[in-house]
């Protein structure tokens, strides 16, 4: 459930006041623990999102 509720969210910036919607990764790292992305908004911040892998569940 988790999976697919990352996959329909659209992550966006967490620098302060901005929360523009981010687009693709630019930067995606898996592991067995679970899936990193780093995605970098035009206001210069990098945005890491997380999840874990369903086996660590």
């Amino acid at each position: 459930m988790l999976t697919e509720l990352h996959e329909a969210a659209t992550p966006t910036c967490e620098a302060q006041h901005c929360e523009r919607p981010l687009g693709e990764p630019a930067l995606v790292f898996e592991t067995e623990a679970g899936r990193r992305e780093a995605h970098e908004c035009a206001c210069g911040a990098v945005t890491v999102t997380v999840v874990k892998a369903e086996s660590s569940r």
